[in-house]
């Protein structure tokens, strides 16, 4: 099996069930009692949003190529970034990092057109909602990406890392995340939502949502199994 190198720490809420779920997914595809080598590099979620909001792409990429290097001195043979927000730098860490990157962008859009998905919303931080990185492959295969108002924008985004980031979950939250998903449905006429952020898992999934969801973090530990066990 090849070794796994995982970026995590973006937050731990999301790191957690990574770990959990594709050690175990491992071991049901192969039907035995058998664990996957796996390396985790933490980073610090406040740092790389700091990167963001200030627009230091350049540090953010340094940022997280050094966690990529000591993975990848720790035996990795493909790495993973654990959490969408850093994917606005992806193209340039792909060109610099030492070993094969896997990405949760990717995966999900893939799994969107797997699904015949061809109108779908968008909730993640303000950088994923607002940044063509995240939509600029789903464009390409012909699915429309909506994303909420302005002001509902900066909710969602205030709720991801004032609450979910710290592993907070309220349920007046999921109502207003509800309501938005509910307004989406009705005035722009989404088939899907895409949880645009890790951590968005923690309250949203398909029995409480007004539309299926696309939940990036179980479609990415998907395909990390796989090429686990490729």
């Amino acid at each position: 099996m090849r070794k796994l190198g995982l970026v995590g720490g973006m937050g731990p809420e999301s790191t957690i069930p990574y770990y959990h779920d594709i050690v175990y997914g491992v071991q049901k595809a192969k039907g035995e009692n058998h664990f996957p080598p796996l390396a985790i590099e933490s980073v610090d979620v406040f740092e790389v949003l700091r990167f963001c909001r200030e627009e230091k792409y350049q540090e953010l990429t340094e940022y997280l190529l050094h966690a990529i290097e000591n993975l990848a001195a720790g035996g990795a043979d493909f790495a993973a970034l654990a959490a969408n927000t850093p994917h606005i730098v992806f193209d340039e860490l792909q060109q610099k990092s030492p070993i094969p990157l896997i990405s949760i962008i990717k995966a999900t859009c893939e799994e969107a057109k797997r699904r015949n998905f061809t109108r779908i919303g968008i909730l993640g931080t303000i950088f994923t909602m607002n940044g063509a990185f995240f939509k600029k492959p789903f464009i390409e295969e012909g699915i429309e990406i909506v994303t909420p108002s302005k002001q509902e924008m900066a909710w969602v985004d205030k709720k991801i890392s004032q609450e979910l980031e710290l592993g907070i979950k309220k349920e007046s939250t999921l109502q207003g995340f509800q309501k938005i998903i509910g307004r989406m449905r009705q005035e722009d006429g989404i088939q899907s939502l895409v949880l645009g952020c890790t951590e968005l898992p923690l309250l949203l999934h398909d029995s409480v949502s007004p539309v299926p969801c696309l939940d990036t973090l179980q479609i990415h530990i998907q395909a990390l199994i796989q090429a686990i066990l490729e």
